[in-house]
């Protein structure tokens, strides 16, 4: 480590060099962080609603029902502002647009009916119903509103203007989003109307609404948005103070160049980002915000609760389709607008102050140093825990400035720094501290189980005399008729056939993590945790087994298409608790485990031939394993043995390759203790049907014999 200390202090330089970059070339992947960043933090901190003078008057479906479906006519609106405005609500904003003219007034249902001349005169006569709301709208404080486009087929029409712009400073109209055409109201709404404001949003890359624009700008100047103009006319002034960033900077000397920074219209003043936006801080929907517009014209107590309140006309009905995304989901484009004006009327404003950048920087830089040093002159918990600490900090510090100050700092950008700076100068670190120690796995390796090796490089001190006392399953196999073979065949073709059998039985156990116990002839011993521990022991050695069963009933069905009779594999697989441990005396090492348990396995694999199976497991395996595919075999007493163990015969997941199904099986066993008398006719008719089934072939050979239940008494290992 000492001989490369230089080359490797260069290493957190080049990952915040590579960080950095990040942040200049890819914009969009690091906008997208953040935002996802900002809308977690709404998630667990949303904007707490208090009571503001701010109504929707939603169009919603029980509305539509009521009233009749949209658009509606002119004249119902008319009825719609008569009654708002007797209500004395501060203004109306129309979140819906009147790009074209009523379809139901008299002078086009006259067209439509194709009338004569007479009837046609006296239909014509009746009053105009755009006509009628702009009566209505021109004694009323309410806004209209258009859209806006983009591109050559968009046009140059710009909407009628209302309000006048001073800038403090110098004009930042370029910052602004900028659009060339607008959709606008019908001229004859928007001529009298006190208020005229644009109702397109700007989403991000992903649909979501995380600021409303106040402004937007046109080839011939800025225009406003549905929110700035009702509060404008909502306060009955003229006028809107745009105030730059760098004048708000003007004592640092900077140049008024950084986009806006403020907006003011009346009493209130708005902070922006540099385009003119306000960043929302969502609240969760509240039933007190809106009013359905059917109440509007039926409920007076509903009515006069709308004095001094901003009233804006929109749909929640998903027919209309003005849904928007929000970090809470889908909402009416509606929403977004009110909750703009509750933030603005209540003073709640989120901010990403123009040092953000800067301290963002900062601490990716010195988080980075710092991780970066004791990961490479530390161990790998002390730089974990330093690494942890540090995105702690930072993430911590970012949480902090949300709750209790509303300001919007990225953690993000130094929490990758620092990650990726520990993972590179951790993985460094130990590539060179651990390069003395790989000569020792890869000479082991070839011959003693790869987490045996592993365990005993991080635990040297296993390696003294002495065990401890451990939870262990373990899988004894061996090979039928094996001694025939070699007596068959060429023994040089024999062993080779061995060894390719063994190098896979091993390998299966090597992918379920088990540890090679030992070798003897053709029979393999594993354990599971030991020498490292394995919460899920049991369920591991079953699925080794069964992986095991599957691997050598195909090697032995593949050798005797050849010609070459090699025998079945039989298996036992038991859990228990034993000592584990270096048991091999002073001169040399032999690490294994001893005990009752391991003696159990290996009587089970040699119970198969008596039981007509293939895999004995214990009930300790099932018991950790209770979802497995097993028949009962019987409770079975070993020789030497006075207590009974529960024994059971694992199938997989494939063929039953001629046994009984479990549907036909279980029955007749349990019989042999519910219904000994009737348990010899069954088991008779099984074997009959499934003379292939040695279990089944076992029991019926019992049941004959004139033994009975499920108690089974093996004489011989």
């Amino acid at each position: 480590m000492k001989k490369n200390a230089r080359w490797t202090l260069l290493l957190p330089p080049l990952v915040i060099a590579l960080i950095v970059l990040f942040q200049l070339l890819a914009e969009q992947p690091r906008t997208m962080l953040r935002n996802a960043v900002f809308d977690q933090f709404q998630r667990w901190q949303p904007r707490t609603y208090t009571e503001t003078p701010v109504r929707i008057i939603d169009i919603d479906e029980t509305s539509l029902t009521r009233l009749g479906q949209w658009p509606w006519p002119r004249n119902r609106l008319a009825e719609l502002v008569d009654r708002l405005t007797a209500a004395n609500v501060a203004a109306i904003g129309f979140d819906v647009m009147f790009a074209e003219a009523d379809r139901t007034s008299p002078a086009h249902m006259a067209d439509l009916w194709q009338l004569d001349s007479a009837l046609r005169q006296q239909i014509l006569a009746l009053p105009d119903h755009d006509q009628h709301f702009a009566d209505r709208l021109r004694k009323a404080d309410a806004v209209v509103g258009f859209a806006l486009e983009r591109g050559e087929t968009s046009g140059q029409k710009r909407p009628a203007g209302k309000a006048s712009f001073v800038n403090l400073g110098e004009a930042q109209n370029r910052w602004l989003h900028a659009f060339t055409g607008a959709i606008t109201s019908l001229p004859v709404l928007e001529s009298v109307a006190k208020g005229n404001g644009a109702l397109s949003f700007v989403p991000d890359s992903d649909g979501v609404i995380r600021r409303i624009p106040l402004l937007f700008q046109m080839p011939d100047g800025p225009v406003p948005t549905l929110v700035s103009e009702t509060l404008r006319v909502a306060q009955g002034v003229p006028v809107v103070m745009l105030r730059s960033a760098g004048h708000l900077q003007h004592l640092t000397g900077e140049k008024d160049n950084a986009g806006l920074g403020e907006i003011r219209i009346g009493d209130f003043t708005i902070p922006t980002t540099p385009q003119g936006e306000l960043w929302i801080h969502y609240t969760p929907p509240r039933p007190e915000r809106s009013l359905p517009a059917w109440q509007v014209f039926s409920d007076e107590a509903a009515l006069a609760g709308l004095a001094g309140h901003i009233v804006l006309v929109g749909s929640s009905a998903q027919g209309l389709m003005d849904l928007r995304f929000s970090p809470f989901g889908l909402m009416p484009g509606v929403q977004a607008h009110a909750q703009a004006l509750e933030q603005i009327l209540s003073g709640h404003f989120l901010e990403r102050p123009s040092w953000a950048i800067g301290s963002e920087f900062t601490a990716l830089v010195v988080g980075s140093l710092i991780v970066g040093f004791i990961a490479l002159h530390t161990g790998a918990l002390a730089a974990a825990a330093a690494c942890i600490a540090l995105v702690a900090v930072t993430a911590g510090g970012s949480w902090l400035a949300f709750t209790h100050s509303r300001l919007l700092i990225d953690p993000s950008l130094p929490a990758i720094g620092i990650l990726l700076t520990f993972l590179i100068c951790s993985l460094t670190h130990h590539f060179m501290a651990e390069r003395e120690q790989r000569w020792i796995k890869g000479a082991f390796a070839r011959y003693v189980s790869p987490n045996r090796v592993a365990h005993l490089i991080e635990h040297n001190d296993d390696m003294a005399l002495g065990g401890k006392r451990q939870q262990c399953s373990f899988i004894f196999t061996d090979l039928a008729s094996f001694t025939s073979l070699m007596e068959g065949i060429d023994p040089a073709a024999a062993v080779a056939l061995l060894n390719d059998y063994l190098d896979e039985m091993i390998a299966i156990a090597f992918r379920h993590e088990g540890t090679l116990d030992r070798i003897v002839g053709d029979a393999v011993a594993i354990m599971f945790s030991a020498p490292v521990p394995q919460p899920d022991h049991c369920a591991r050695a079953l699925a080794c087994a069964l992986e095991m069963d599957a691997f050598a009933s195909a090697y032995s069905r593949k050798l005797i298409a050849q010609g070459i009779p090699f025998g079945a594999t039989r298996i036992g697989v038991h859990a228990g608790e034993v000592i584990v441990g270096n048991f091999g005396g002073k001169t040399m090492f032999d690490y294994r485990a001893l005990g009752d348990p391991v003696n159990t396995a290996a009587r089970l694999e040699s119970a198969n031939k008596h039981l007509g199976t293939q895999i004995c497991i214990s009930e300790a395996i099932l018991a950790e394993a209770p979802t497995s595919n097993v028949r009962p075999v019987g409770k079975i007493i070993f020789k030497g043995k006075t207590r009974p163990l529960a024994i059971f015969e694992a199938l997989g997941q494939g063929e039953l390759d001629g046994r009984a199904p479990l549907d036909a099986y279980l029955p007749a066993y349990q019989s042999l203790e519910n219904d000994p008398a009737n348990a010899g006719s069954l088991f008779a008719d099984l074997h009959a049907r499934y003379p292939d089934d040695r279990l089944v072939a076992m029991h019926h050979a019992r049941l004959q014999d004139g033994q009975t239940g499920d108690l089974i008494v093996l004489s011989n290992k």
